[in-house]
């Protein structure tokens, strides 16, 4: 697979993608990931990106023109553009489970008060990662990049993400290590017995409750 992200703050993903997994699967070349700051594009002499909005209001807007053409540049036939905005469809499991069968993705960050309208025009998917506002879209390119590589081939265990918290649309089980007793808190005995059949009826009805308490919204799925 290959990331392309379009920002305006390309210093952003330095730590991002030197460390843990990531590095892993980019050193492995399970992904590649390429940062562009898409100011580069611009045809103003100042690399200008942004102008007023028409009609008037707070803020600045970005432009078509250098955005436009960054896409069309980095596009192939088998591209996926995916815009971080706020009015996107909320982000789910399942769409990190769709995006990590790609080849090609852009993610486009936006800033200041938004994007041009037009711009949209051009995206295949619009995607908000929560109710609630950001300075701008690199942290959300980030939380898509790292649900998205982690998926991949290679990168871990199949069985590690199966299992985990929104598969089935499930939250995870709980967890206990060494040591068994800890403060007076005991990690329960069926998850100590050895008897798997036990093991698993416990962490599937855990699962189901913990769910049912916490996020309901999910087991109506």
């Amino acid at each position: 697979m290959r990331i392309d992200v379009l920002t305006l703050f390309p210093d952003m993903y330095q730590g991002f993608l030197t460390e843990s997994i990531i590095k892993r699967a980019i050193e492995g070349k399970k992904v590649e990931v390429y940062i562009h700051n898409f100011r580069k594009y611009s045809k103003d002499p100042h690399q200008k990106v942004d102008d007023t909005p028409f009609g008037g209001g707070h803020g600045m807007v970005l432009m078509c023109q250098p955005i436009f053409d960054a896409i069309e540049d980095l596009r192939k036939e088998n591209t996926k553009v995916v815009m971080l905005t706020p009015d996107g469809i909320p982000y789910k499991q399942t769409m990190a489970y769709d995006l990590s069968k790609e080849k090609h993705i852009i993610l486009l960050c936006g800033h200041y008060e938004g994007f041009d309208e037009r711009i949209r025009s051009i995206v295949d998917l619009e995607i908000s990662i929560g109710d609630y506002i950001l300075t701008g879209g690199e942290l959300p390119s980030m939380v898509l990049m790292d649900s998205i590589i982690r998926l991949l081939p290679g990168v871990i265990e199949e069985e590690s993400h199966i299992n985990e918290s929104f598969h089935n649309h499930r939250l995870d089980y709980p967890t206990y290590t060494k040591p068994r007793d800890f403060r007076g808190m005991q990690v329960p005995e069926v998850l100590c017995n050895g008897n798997h059949k036990e093991i698993m009826e416990f962490r599937e009805n855990m699962s189901y409750n913990r769910t049912k308490e916490r996020r309901p919204d999910l087991l109506e799925k």
